[in-house]
């Protein structure tokens, strides 16, 4: 049985008569009684995005009664979160996420209290938000942050309740440096830029983050009440598809360059730097060269018909393209294969949905003598931001 966390803050008020009307259900379970309840209001629990993972997670720890609840998110509501992030609604698109999962919070549970910190999280600032709070959740979806959340919750001495989700798969662990392995344990170092997509390239099936999100509130909840067995160095990995899980033992790497006996990462860094996101951040051999989509819709209008290469995947040119103007449809695995079927020394536009996978097939494009080459700055997103709004987005 894990041990039961301590509230930095003083003791929690006795519960009010309403709120045992509303825990009802956990009052009569032996293991979370008066007791627990008591804990459970005591408790800060920051949640890193408000997101897929987020939503769930926000919403069932309101309901359990987390007296504290952070958030940490910047960006705002988008029609394309809908089908996942189930904490905001319609008419919550273009409202920052933060207020708008506050808002939904209170409607939850107005016993909740709710702090917000709409910022970017960061090496600057990373440690002073996760300092006031019992437990951290990562709710992200990009390596930067979660190696940030990582390295500041080992600083910090805090339990750190990781998720992931894409496609159809996903992953859930505590990471307690305190007593068990970190994130870096496993994968000590990011991967190399680029190599892996984010859910907005490589898509996310809608009902997963509610199963990975609930299962890291499951554990939250766990840790605060002192209850059961955590996921401390256990690592879960689910298949929708198959409807199956797998549990891989994790242990402390003695190497580890955080947590190990002779950490090598002892203050907080500039994580951009391993990490890319649709931009391309590799130094290359040779400028590469990129065209905005305004400057390329001016070249059209202008009669030009420089050759413009998709680098998506079938499915995504279906959903939209630029056929219109004679876009090709080469994914990136068939670049190599399909050069062939490219005259060396046209000028080629390269796009994919928003700039990363074209960028490398623009530098396997120079690598092969490709002369004229260009990447189409924001892919077909920004097309449609900026030229074409009748463009569906996706």
């Amino acid at each position: 049985m894990t041990e039961t966390l301590s509230p930095p803050g003083s003791p929690a008020a006795e519960l009010s008569p309403p709120e045992i009307m509303r825990y009802s259900r956990h009052l009569i379970l032996p293991e979370v009684g008066m007791e627990g309840q008591r804990k459970l209001k005591a408790a800060r629990v920051l949640l890193i995005g408000t997101g897929g993972l987020g939503s769930p997670l926000a919403l069932y720890l309101a309901a359990a009664g987390v007296g504290t609840l952070g958030l940490v998110d910047f960006d705002v509501v988008d029609e394309s979160n809908l089908h996942r992030q189930v904490i905001h609604g319609t008419s919550d698109v273009g409202r920052p996420k933060i207020d708008s999962a506050a808002d939904r919070i209170a409607e939850v549970n107005p016993h909740v209290r709710v702090e917000r910190h709409e910022t970017r999280l960061t090496s600057e600032n990373a440690l002073e938000i996760l300092a006031d709070y019992d437990v951290v959740v990562d709710g992200t979806d990009n390596f930067p942050t979660r190696y940030l959340v990582n390295d500041a919750c080992v600083l910090l001495g805090k339990p750190n309740v990781y998720g992931s989700i894409f496609r159809f798969e996903g992953q859930l662990s505590v990471f307690d440096a305190t007593r068990g392995p970190c994130y870096r344990c496993m994968f000590p170092e990011p991967p190399p830029p680029g190599l892996v997509p984010s859910c907005a390239e490589g898509g996310v099936l809608g009902v997963l983050p509610g199963i990975i999100g609930t299962l890291q509130g499951l554990e939250t909840i766990k840790l605060i009440l002192g209850v059961g067995e955590p996921m401390v160095g256990r690592f879960l990995l689910f298949d929708a598809l198959e409807m199956s899980w797998r549990e891989l033992k994790l242990r402390k790497d003695p190497a580890c360059p955080v947590c190990g006996p002779a950490p090598t990462v002892t203050a907080l860094i500039d994580y951009e730097q391993f990490c890319a996101g649709p931009a391309f951040h590799e130094e290359p051999a040779t400028e590469m060269v990129e065209v905005t989509p305004a400057a390329l819709a001016a070249r059209l209008a202008a009669g030009e018909r420089p050759v413009i290469v998709d680098v998506r995947e079938p499915h995504e040119w279906e959903i939209v393209n630029l056929a219109e103007h004679g876009a090709r449809l080469i994914p990136l695995g068939e670049v190599g294969a399909r050069m062939g079927e490219l005259d060396p020394g046209a000028e080629i536009v390269v796009h994919c949905k928003m700039g990363g996978r074209s960028a490398k097939a623009v530098r396997q494009l120079m690598d092969a003598g490709f002369g004229r080459v260009a990447n189409l700055t924001g892919g077909i997103l920004a097309w449609s931001e900026q030229v074409d709004p009748a463009k569906p987005r996706y």
